[in-house]
Formats: C-alpha cells, sequence, structure tokens
C-alpha cells in the first residue's frame, strides 16, 4: 500500500503539474479553506485525543497554520523566482542565479502533540515549493490522524499528496522506500532511526526533536511576571510541547518566591482543582502517563503531584532542590513536572547548560542587557527567547529547528521553502567573447597565468549599478544589452 501510494506520488510529481505557481497557489488556498471550513471537528478531535480546550486548538495550532498559508500566497513568486547573485570577472557578461526548484515527494512525518500545526506546517512548504507529499500524521493522536486522512484528499490534489495512517509498521514501511526528503517531527530516539533508514537512500532529512530546554531566571528581574509566563508555557498543552521550558534554572534565594509564584498563577489559571478545569489537559496515553509518573519516584513535590491513571490525569507538579544527576534531569520531560534546580550565579547556570545536550529552545528572565547579552553569546541552542517562552515560534521569519541532539534543519515560512528545494546554480553564457577566455586554454604561459590568477582573485562584483549605468550608454549608443555587456567584461579583463 504505501509502495503504490508513493509510486502515485511520483508520478504524479513528474507529470509536472505540482510545478506552476498557479496549482501551488490553488492548492495553498485549498488548504487555508479546510482550516477555516473544519475548526470545530479539529477541536472535537483534539479535545478527544488529549482532552484540549476549544479556545485552546485555535491559538496553539490553527492560527499558526493559517498565518503559513497567507505567508506562502503572498510570498510564493518571489521565493521561486531566480536568485540574482554576484559575478566574476570572469562570468560579468552571464546570467548568473540560484533557481529553487522542487526536491520531488517528501515524506512528512507528524507528531502527536500538536498533529495538525506539526504536519501540515511542513506540508504548506512542501507544496509551495512545487514537491508532492506523503504524509504520516502520528497514530497515538487517533482522532486527528483518521479526521486528516479523511478531510485532505477533498481539499488537495489525491495523487500527489496522500496521507498514511497507521503505528510502527507502517512508518517502518515508509522508511524503508525513497524520498527525496523526510521531514520528521518528535524524540530523538526514533529521530536517530529515520536519519539511519535515510541514509541506506541517501535521502536527506530534517529533523525537529527536542531536549531539555532550560529556562534561567535571574535573582535580579520581575520574579512575579517570569514566573507567570514560565507556568503558562509549562503547563500549556499538559507540558506536552518540545520547547516547554523542562526545568528552571535560579539561585537558591528566590526558588522559594519562585514556587509560590506558581503556585498562585497555577490557581489563577486552573482553580483549586486542575483535574476540573476545561483549561486542563490530560496526557496522551497510559505508556507516557506511566513514564512521566516514574520520573517523580523518590520526590515530594512542593506544588501538585496529584495523579488519576483512569484519566491520564497529572496535576501541574513543581519539585524543589532537583539533582542535577537524577532521572529527571537526564531525559526530556514532556509532561506538567517542573524541576527547579539551584545555581550560584549566571555563570553557573551557563556552565550548567554547557555541560548538557545542545537544547531546542532557551529562556532567558533578566533585567540587565549584558547579562543577556552574554548568556546568548555563551551558550548554544536552537532557538532562544528572552522574558518569555516559546514566543520565537510564533515568528514565521524566524529560523525554528534544533541544533545537536534536538534535531538538525529549519522551519517556518521561507525557511520551509527554502528547506524543501534544491538551491540549483545556474550560469547561463554566449558562444561569443571567445577571446576572454583564452588565457584559461593552453598553452600556458606567465602572461595568461597572471590574467587568470587576477580575474580569479578578483573581489565578486554587484552588476546591478553598472548594468543601469550601461543601459543608458547603450540607449545613446544604440547597442543591444548584450553587447554592453561584452564590451564591459572585455575592458574589465583588459584592465588586468
Amino acid at each position: 500500500m504505501e509502495r503504490q501510494l508513493l509510486q502515485q506520488a511520483k508520478e504524479a510529481f513528474v507529470s509536472g503539474r505540482a510545478r506552476p505557481l498557479e496549482f501551488r497557489l490553488q492548492q495553498l488556498h485549498a488548504l487555508q479553506r479546510m482550516i477555516m471550513e473544519k475548526e470545530t471537528e479539529i477541536s472535537t478531535a483534539l479535545k478527544q485525543d488529549i482532552s484540549r480546550s476549544q479556545y485552546d486548538t485555535p491559538l496553539l495550532e490553527l492560527i499558526s497554520i493559517e498565518n503559513e498559508i497567507k505567508l506562502a500566497i503572498e510570498k510564493l513568486a518571489q521565493w521561486a523566482a531566480p536568485r540574482p547573485v554576484e559575478k566574476n570577472l570572469f562570468t560579468i557578461s552571464d546570467e548568473v542565479y540560484i533557481q529553487p526548484e522542487p526536491l520531488g515527494v517528501v515524506l512528512i512525518i507528524g507528531a502527536w502533540n500538536y498533529p495538525w500545526a506539526l504536519t501540515l506546517i511542513p506540508l504548506v512548504g512542501a507544496i509551495a515549493a512545487g514537491n508532492a507529499a506523503v504524509v504520516k500524521p502520528s497514530e497515538l493522536s487517533k482522532c486527528s490522524s483518521l479526521l486528516l486522512h479523511a478531510l485532505l484528499p477533498c481539499y488537495l490534489d489525491k495523487d500527489l499528496y496522500p496521507v498514511v495512517t497507521g503505528g510502527v509498521s507502517e512508518t517502518q514501511q515508509l522508511l524503508r522506500l525513497r524520498f527525496d526528503h523526510i521531514f520528521y517531527t518528535g524524540g530523538s530516539t526514533a529521530g536517530k532511526l529515520v536519519m539511519e533508514a535515510a541514509a541506506r537512500h541517501l535521502t536527506p532529512v530534517t529533523l525537529e526533536l527536542g531536549g531539555k530546554s532550560p529556562c534561567y531566571i535571574d535573582k535580579d528581574c520581575d520574579v512575579r511576571t517570569a514566573c507567570r509566563r514560565v507556568t503558562w508555557g509549562k503547563f500549556v498543552n499538559c507540558g506536552q510541547t518540545c520547547i516547554a521550558p523542562d526545568y528552571i534554572l535560579c539561585e537558591p534565594c528566590i526558588q522559594g518566591q519562585v514556587v509560590e509564584f506558581i503556585r498562585e498563577t497555577l490557581l489563577e489559571f486552573y482553580g483549586a482543582d486542575p483535574k476540573c478545569s476545561p483549561d486542563y489537559g490530560r496526557i496522551i496515553n497510559q505508556e507516557h502517563f506511566n513514564r512521566i509518573m516514574s520520573l517523580m519516584e523518590g520526590y515530594t513535590p512542593v506544588v501538585g503531584g496529584q495523579s488519576d491513571s483512569s484519566q491520564w490525569y497529572i496535576a501541574p507538579t513543581v519539585l524543589k532542590d532537583v539533582p542535577p544527576h537524577s532521572r529527571l534531569m537526564q531525559e526530556e520531560i514532556f509532561g506538567p513536572l517542573l524541576p527547579i534546580v539551584t545555581v550560584s550565579d549566571m555563570e553557573d547556570a551557563i556552565n550548567f547548560i554547557n555541560e548538557r545536550e545542545k537544547p531546542l529552545a532557551l529562556y532567558i528572565f533578566c533585567s540587565d542587557q549584558k547579562a543577556i547579552k552574554r548568556m546568548i553569546e555563551e551558550t548554544t541552542s536552537g532557538g532562544v527567547t528572552v522574558n518569555d517562552v516559546m514566543m520565537h515560534y510564533t515568528v514565521s521569519s524566524l529560523p525554528f529547528g534544533g541544533v545537536g541532539q534536538s534535531g538538525m534543519g529549519r522551519y517556518h515560512g521561507k525557511h520551509t521553502f527554502d528547506q524543501l528545494s534544491h538551491q540549483r546554480a545556474c550560469l547561463i553564457r554566449s558562444l561569443k567573447m571567445e577571446r576572454v577566455n583564452l588565457a584559461r586554454y593552453p598553452p600556458q604561459d606567465r602572461r595568461r597565468a597572471r590574467r587568470v590568477r587576477m580575474a580569479l582573485r578578483s573581489p565578486l562584483i554587484d552588476t546591478s549599478k553598472r548594468t543601469l549605468i550601461w543601459a543608458v550608454v547603450a540607449t545613446i549608443l544604440g547597442l543591444s544589452f548584450k553587447q554592453n555587456m561584452e564590451i564591459d567584461a572585455f575592458i574589465c579583463f583588459k584592465l588586468y
């Protein structure tokens, strides 16, 4: 089945119908229509999958998808246009440019925690770049997966953008096949398997993984506001967000304040019993519930800690004085547990972060601009947000992606288009002006070698202004544009 769908997508791509910009725009408009028309059904599916509030789904997923589509529609002609580049003396009269072109058939493997955004935003880029795409939503978000399988063929080209449902077996079958690019969002363990499978076909990959994103709170900042923002970012979607603050770093003198401010904020957000709040979600399944609960073994929470396995419910939980080498600090939590690790100062926090794998995101709460700059300069992460959490994800002009163990490649906006395009180098020249080429041909002598060396060592030239000047001269002299460029090149070459 998977092989048949891939062959169908390849044949549709080779036919060329995905290449015209008009077709791409039509498909993007159709996808936009699907999001607008099926918002209620999508929200219902997510309520069934992870008990997400109907009000959160537009804010957390649908608006970001709509923004990506709108941007792609508005900028597509610009993104897909040839991109002129600077020239050297040997190519000054030639057309030299980069032409973005489709890669072919892309495999998009989505994630369950944000099953619509993390599947459809890469698809927007694949469509905009002129590719075909096989879409594999996560089987864990079952209702969303089945709904996407039902909806997408009603709006998009069935051959170019098929949806494959199923579990691990179906994903493994897909990974045995040869795609032109694989875009995977999920955990690092599965990410390694995806990369291993892709290597067998030399298929390029984009891996959007995760990791333990640190959150440093400086003692001299507005700690109350910092805790309010951290509380939202950590516990929205029940902590099941790849860029959620994974743990807090702070000095011991403010640890008590941090705990109390988080406690107050949780009461404001979710009431005295978050289990009864329509705004607080649930863990995706029993396996993840058991995994998260096991991370708490041996600790006494200072906030929360309640759970109900029948509902896969874990209360928003804070743990303080967590040892740096505990199991809780060894793996991504991906749930509503927030450990606090104390550090002596910012330098200690920087060292703590740098001793570990490079995170997907880094959060810094600080009022000192020099200190902020220092922390950014002396650490590495996929992205960084200062005095807030997760908001860098919402800016389509910023590339979103990991570094090292937190992933490779980037997307959002034009970055997705570029990631799923081949940047083809193009040089078009005339068969005239052969005299200019004589210096590179044998037999060589000192004079010819000197000319070639000087030409190749010359700085790159932006011909846009020169072209404008020569266009005016051409009008006066009655010369053609090509003649102008040939004369220009010849004169420049003779100067050397």
